[in-house]
C-alpha cells in the first residue's frame, strides 16, 4: 500500500526541518554574531560614556537620558536577534496548511531587518498585492528566504554602502507563485551557476556549504523549482516558482 502524498511530503519535510536546524546554527549564526556586535559595541560605548559623565561636576540629565534611551534601544534590539533566532531553531513541529507564500517572504524580511540595521543599504520590496496560496510549511519556507537574504548581503558586504541594494520580490505567474531575491554583489561564475546547489559547495571560508542545497531540497519537497542566474546590470538573483494551491 503506497503512502500518501501528503504524508510523504510531511515526512521529507520533517527530516529537512532537522537537517536545516543543524545546518542555520551554522550558516545564520556566524551572520548573527557579526551583526550582534553592533548594537552590543554600541551599549559599551554610551556605558562607557554615561560613567565618565556622572563622574562630572554637574550632569546634562537631558543628555543621560538621552544616552540611557540609545542603550536600551541597542539591548532591545540584540534580544529580538538573539530571540528570533531561538525561535527558528526551536521550531520542530512540520505542520501542512495552505499558506500565503507572501507571508514567510514578509517574515524573513522583517528578521533580516533585525539584523542588517547597522549595515546601510538599499531594500526594494515589490510584494504581491493578491494572496499567493501555497501547500507546505511556513516555517520552512520561511527559512528558505533567510537563507537566500543571507547570501545576497554576503555578497554585497565588499561594495561601497551606496552600491548595496537588495531586491524581494512576489508574483503570481499563471498558476505559480514566484519569489526573486537579487542583490547587486559581483554576480556568480557562470561556470559555477549549477553548482551553487550542490552540497558543501562553497564560496565562503569556514562555510559548510549546506544552504542552499537545503534550500534546494525544500523548494523542490514543495513542489518547486529554484535556480540561480546573473543579472545583465550586474549581480546575482535567486529565483522560485512553487504551485499554487488548487481550490
Amino acid at each position: 500500500m503506497s503512502i500518501p502524498a501528503e504524508a510523504q511530503l510531511r515526512q521529507r519535510l520533517a527530516e529537512l526541518a532537522r537537517s536545516y536546524r543543524f545546518s542555520m546554527a551554522r550558516e545564520v549564526a556566524a551572520t548573527i554574531a557579526h551583526q550582534i556586535n553592533s548594537p552590543l559595541g554600541a551599549v559599551l560605548t554610551n556605558v562607557e560614556t554615561l560613567q565618565a559623565l556622572l563622574q562630572g561636576p554637574a550632569p546634562d540629565l537631558a543628555e543621560l537620558r538621552a544616552i540611557a534611551a540609545d542603550i536600551q534601544s541597542d539591548s532591545h534590539r540584540a534580544a529580538g536577534v538573539v530571540r528570533h533566532l531561538l525561535n527558528l531553531l526551536e521550531r520542530s513541529k512540520v505542520e501542512l496548511e495552505v499558506i500565503d507564500l507572501s507571508s514567510p517572504v514578509r517574515d524573513a524580511v522583517d528578521f533580516y531587518a533585525t539584523l542588517a540595521a547597522s549595515t546601510p543599504l538599499h531594500v526594494s520590496s515589490s510584494i504581491a498585492p493578491e494572496p499567493l496560496p501555497v501547500k507546505g510549511n511556513a516555517v520552512l519556507l520561511q527559512h528558505v528566504m533567510i537563507n537566500l537574504l543571507a547570501n545576497a548581503m554576503e555578497a554585497m558586504s565588499g561594495l561601497p554602502r551606496d552600491q548595496r541594494r537588495l531586491e524581494i520580490a512576489t508574483a503570481r505567474v499563471e498558476n505559480s507563485a514566484d519569489v526573486l531575491v537579487a542583490d547587486t554583489g559581483p554576480g556568480i561564475p557562470s561556470d559555477k551557476l549549477d553548482e551553487v546547489f550542490m552540497p558543501f559547495f562553497s564560496t565562503k571560508e569556514q562555510a559548510m556549504g549546506l544552504g542552499l542545497s537545503i534550500v534546494q531540497s525544500i523548494v523542490e519537497a514543495h513542489d518547486g523549482k529554484v535556480w540561480a542566474e546573473n543579472r545583465r546590470g550586474g549581480g546575482a538573483a535567486f529565483r522560485i516558482t512553487l504551485p499554487l494551491a488548487q481550490g
